[in-house]
This record gives C-alpha cells, structure tokens and sequence, in this order.
C-alpha cells in the first residue's frame, strides 16, 4: 500500500486546483521582481557610492541586470525540475501499484474518503466510480494533491523568474542612468522603496497576511541594503580603493 508523503517537506505546496497554482505563480513573480529591484539598486548605489561615472555605472547595472536574471532562471530551472521528478516518479509508483494490487488501492481510496467524514458505505461507492472514471487521477488527487495534466514546467518557471527579475531590475537601472547626479542617488533610493512598497502591498496580499507589516517589512529590508551598499562604495571611493 502507498503512504500519504508529505509534500510540505519538500518546500513544495500540493497542487490545489488551477487558482491555486496560479497564485503560486503569481506569488514567486512578485517575489522575482522584488529580487530585481534590490539587488540590481544595491549594485548601482555602491557603484555610485564610489563616485564612478556613467560608464561604470552601466557596465555594474548590466551585468547585475543579466547575471540576477540568469542566476535566477538557473536556480528556479533545478528547483522545478526537482519538483517536477518527484511528482513523475509518485505517478509511476502509483501506476504501478493500480497494476498490481487494484483491490488494495481500491480499499486504500476508499479509506481517505472515509477519514475526511464520508460514512463508510459512500466512500465506497465513491472510490469504485472514481476508479472505474480514472483510477490513476482518482489516487494522485486524493492521496498526494497531484494532478497528472498539471505536472510544473522547469523551462516555463525559469522563464517566468528571469523575466521577473528583469521587471524589477530595470527600475533603479533605468533611474539612476537617467536622473542627472546631483540626484541620481537620492532619487533612485526613493523610487526602490516605492516599487518595494508596492511589491511588499501585492506579496502580502496574496499571501493573506497584514499589508502594513509585509510593506513594512519589504521596505525596510530594501533600506537597509541600500543604505550598507552605499555606504560600502563611499568609503571605498573615499579611500583612494577604487
């Protein structure tokens, strides 16, 4: 008989229906945006911390804007595909033991019917319909959360997350090439942390959790990057380092 795994302890969530993969989706493209905005800002800051000019400036943000946007569709690529080959291989396993023992399986589906408050005979019945309709989906479904037609893409996560990155990063890029320097570094630090505000507002609401301390929280981390890249490049600027 197959256990119930414990999606949760793979940092995965178990697939929950369509609007809830979505959300997913749409949760890890703010969060890649706001990846964006901080580290390609934090880059052009401490650059800008330094005195260099504009040349210098735009070869850092650049570089930050492309290798943040790689290194996330990299790392979003082996994460998904992990996911992807453990959901693969419960599917086989699952396939597996429909073929060989369908009458334990038959007893096991009708059991988690029954755990979930369904009385005895009408779990029953529900478990022999849903086996003879799709057995396999039927299992996947109930056991471990699993769709079989909704199984993650690694090439369409890390799509996703490298575009967002570039979203987010081109921000303070942008502004800080664009803003003549008197300005450049005290405007670029206001136009992060409104984009953070925003950022930090859409995660938390997605989330459910409390806006004012989700945007509190997200600013404020922002901040506090800035403000150590900054001062990182003044003083290696002032030193005489570069």
């Amino acid at each position: 008989m197959s256990e119930m795994p414990n999606i949760h302890a793979s940092g995965h969530e178990p697939h929950q229906g369509g609007l809830s993969q979505r959300l997913n989706w749409l949760r890890a493209g703010v969060l890649g945006a706001n990846d964006g905005i901080i580290s390609v800002a934090a880059v052009v800051v401490g650059v800008a911390g330094a005195g260099a000019g504009t040349a210098p400036i735009l070869t850092a943000g650049t570089a930050a804007l492309v290798g943040g946007a790689f290194s996330m569709a990299v790392g979003e690529y082996v994460s998904v595909s992990s996911q992807r080959d453990s959901e693969h291989a419960l599917i086989a396993k699952e396939r597996h033991e429909l073929a060989t023992m369908p009458e334990e399986e038959l007893d096991e589906l009708a059991a988690l019917y029954e755990a979930r408050g369904i009385s005895p005979d009408t779990a029953r019945k529900v478990a022999v319909e849903l086996t003879e309709h799709d057995a396999l989906r039927a299992h996947l479904e109930a056991e471990i959360g699993i769709d079989p037609d909704d199984v993650v893409s690694p090439w369409h996560a890390a799509f996703a997350s490298a575009v967002a990155f570039l979203c987010g990063g081109i921000l303070p890029f942008l502004v800080i090439l664009l803003v003549p320097s008197p300005a450049k570094i005290p405007v670029t630090f206001l136009a992060v942390l409104a984009a953070l505000v925003l950022t930090g507002t859409v995660s938390a609401r997605i989330g459910g959790s409390s806006k004012r301390r989700g945007t509190l929280r997200n600013v404020l981390g922002g901040a506090i990057a800035l403000a150590a890249t900054f001062a990182i490049g003044a003083l290696l600027g002032t030193s005489g380092v570069v």
